[in-house]
């Protein structure tokens, strides 16, 4: 594995932090507070072409490889950005994106990729149901076939983008006796009838961020409107797992380079009992922490992304590795950033208290730390 970097890889990546910092970055704490999700800044992300980065330019895009677009997301959290935009950006790029041109026919990436690309639209994913988390064979939402056309009726729950959505990539039980084989994808647009979104859910961290349920009922779509073939839908939702492995994941470890180099900042700045805070011990070992962490991180990260780019298959083991360190091992780091910060890292002004909220989703969101042990000692 070569993880060097080309030159043009980090010139654009200091071209989007430099970019972060200014159009988006002195936004953050206003809509962090109000728990209101940024629309500008999200159109800014599509106007600097991050949001269709890795899609060909027929289709609005840059044709970006994977690692240049994994590049993208650690740059964006590396710049200060909140967890809740880069969780949208990724819930819309690529559980929703990339789902309708990987597997749509041409005319439905005609149809989406440019508007998502630019963000003119925003999408959103509707997988996890109330009774069906990380056991998705256990859906209960129903596809049934009727003159030519689909009727879908459920509930999804815990969706990202999910009240400000204008497409969703839906799955439901096209067969209902049968478990992950009976799984298909539909891309059911807003204002369809019988589809609603719920109230914007208020959660601990991500705050900007918008989630919410999705409610099918009776909802009419047509039969061209399926993604793939009937039964397909298990194994579309499994290969998005490689984009939450890699660049879904890299804003948690761009925000570790964030913390070490406010942490490192303050700790020279700061004097207490005669001398820099960065002089004691204590103050050391958590700095040398959070860099253990993040060149841990990046890594795994990294890895995932350049087996992708290598068009290898998909290796859940090494996935599921990346994804549980991640989300079980930013939580001390992120604790130590606040720590070091004294009272004013638990002031919302200095960043530390949202990195740490934020943070609190690596664990849970995408596959929860418990499975992805199931799936590492399973797989062993």
């Amino acid at each position: 594995m070569d993880f060097a970097f080309t030159k043009e890889q980090l010139m654009f990546k200091k071209e989007i932090i430099r970019f972060a910092k200014k159009e988006i970055v002195p936004r953050i704490q206003e809509h962090d507070l109000k728990k209101q999700f940024d629309f500008e800044s999200f159109k800014k992300l599509g106007e600097f072409g991050i949001l269709g980065l890795h899609f060909p330019e027929e289709y609005g895009g840059s044709g970006a490889d994977v690692i240049t677009t994994v590049m993208a997301g650690e740059a964006l959290g590396e710049a200060g950005v909140d967890g809740g935009l880069t969780l949208a950006y990724g819930a819309h790029t690529f559980l929703c994106a990339d789902t309708i041109f990987s597997h749509g026919t041409e005319a439905q990436r005609k149809k989406y990729i440019p508007k998502l690309a630019s963000g003119e639209w925003i999408g959103c994913m509707g997988l996890t149901e109330p009774n069906a988390g990380s056991d998705v064979a256990s859906m209960t939402t129903t596809a049934e076939k009727k003159d030519g056309k689909y009727v879908l009726n459920g509930s999804k729950i815990f969706i990202t983008n999910g009240p400000i959505a204008d497409v969703a990539v839906i799955y439901a039980k096209t067969d209902p006796s049968q478990k992950h084989t009976g799984i298909s994808a539909f891309i059911v647009e807003k204002g369809t009838p019988g589809f609603a979104s719920g109230p914007n859910l208020i959660k601990m961290g991500v705050s900007t961020s918008q989630t919410s349920e999705l409610f099918l009922n009776n909802c009419e779509i047509p039969a061209e409107n399926m993604l793939g073939r009937e039964g397909e839908g298990f194994n579309m939702s499994l290969q998005t797992v490689e984009w939450d492995r890699s660049a879904l994941l890299a804003p948690f470890v761009g925000a570790s380079t964030y913390m070490l180099n406010r942490c490192v900042e303050y700790a020279s700045s700061r004097e207490q009992f005669g001398r820099k805070i960065g002089q004691f011990q204590a103050i050391k070992q958590k700095i040398a922490n959070i860099r253990i962490f993040g060149e841990a991180a990046r890594n795994l990260v990294y890895r995932i992304a350049w087996c992708k780019n290598q068009g290898r298959p998909m290796n859940h083991l090494e996935a599921a590795v990346a994804k549980l360190f991640v989300g079980d091992w930013s939580l001390a780091p992120a604790n130590d950033a606040v720590v070091l910060f004294g009272g004013y890292g638990y002031c919302h002004e200095y960043d530390m208290e949202r990195i740490f909220r934020d943070s609190r989703l690596a664990p849970i969101g995408g596959g929860t730390s418990d499975i992805q042990k199931m799936i590492i000692s399973k797989l062993m």
